[in-house]
């Protein structure tokens, strides 16, 4: 009896240490990065992971699995995440930002990584955003971080949904940023929105941005549609183009591959941080390409 118990035990310590979770700290060393595929991997030349950075913990990193293909001749340019509702993780936008990162973008997202079912509710900070630009620059210039020289520090987004979006905008005077993508988002047309974990940003704020900006809407369903189209009406020193489709506040972002959002700020970023004319084709001519979308009703102001 004595001895069946020990081989029992045996097997049981030999299971757990075959289904020992990846972060687990091991002989003393340091933790080690936790990852998965959201989806497939997305629809891009380099097939995405969401993984925890032990050297960025409170933030979620999608990227190619593959860095090997990355160096001098072909970086990763920056995208900094801000979620809706403040929320400190990014567990609504997996689809879409691991849809984007397949077409090889380092996302950096605000929040620790979402594990299935997670709903975070904690709240986060613009400043956030601040901290995932830093950290990649860092990354890119660490001789023993995987992300050594692979990562374009001169193409940067920032860029988030709802209160995200605010985030981002109040983030967006950073002069590292190339560009500025605000989803589902605009500021209040009166001072003081009453909702205080949000970003009590007022109009001026607006003339901060120094760069080609994109806002994608929901449609006048959206609760945030008339902030939105405000802000695209007081924007007239930089290239902006407004997007709208008519879905509501909620996006697409929790479709398969993130939906027609994806497919716009893809090809959004690719234009912008990557010089992709083609992909630049979607928002440039008279009509734009997207216009010719029927999913998309669109304004330009500042762009050819």
């Amino acid at each position: 009896m004595t001895k069946r118990i020990s081989i029992l035990s045996l097997l049981c310590f030999s299971m757990l240490s075959i289904f020992k979770p990846v972060h687990a700290q091991q002989d003393g060393g340091p933790v080690q990065a936790v990852s998965r595929v959201v989806e497939d991997g997305g629809t891009g030349p380099h097939s995405a992971i969401m993984l925890t950075e032990r050297t960025l913990p409170g933030h979620t990193v999608f990227r190619p699995k593959d860095l090997g293909v990355f160096g001098k001749s072909s970086k990763l340019p920056i995208i900094a995440w801000g979620n809706g509702a403040c929320a400190n993780s990014p567990w609504e936008h997996v689809n879409f930002l691991s849809e984007v990162s397949s077409y090889g973008f380092l996302v950096v997202a605000i929040g620790p990584m979402p594990q299935e079912g997670d709903k975070r509710k904690e709240k986060s900070t613009s400043s956030q955003l601040t901290d995932a630009i830093n950290w990649a620059i860092a990354q890119n210039r660490d001789k023993k971080s995987p992300y050594y020289d692979k990562i374009d520090v001169k193409n940067i987004a920032v860029s988030g949904m709802s209160c995200g979006g605010l985030q981002t905008l109040e983030v967006a005077s950073d002069p590292r940023v190339t560009t500025v993508v605000v989803c589902n988002s605009g500021i209040f047309k009166t001072p003081g929105n009453g909702i205080s974990n949000m970003p009590n940003l007022t109009k001026e704020s607006l003339k901060k941005i120094h760069s080609p900006t994109l806002y994608m809407l929901g449609g006048e369903k959206d609760i945030a549609y008339a902030n939105g189209m405000d802000d695209y009406h007081q924007i007239n020193h930089v290239p902006v183009f407004m997007a709208n489709m008519d879905v509501g506040h909620g996006g697409t972002y929790s479709q398969p591959h993130g939906g027609e959002f994806a497919k716009v700020a893809t090809a959004w970023y690719k234009w912008q941080l990557k010089g992709d004319s083609e992909a630049g084709k979607m928002f440039t001519g008279e009509p734009a390409g997207l216009a010719k979308n029927p999913n998309w009703k669109v304004e330009k102001k500042n762009m050819l």
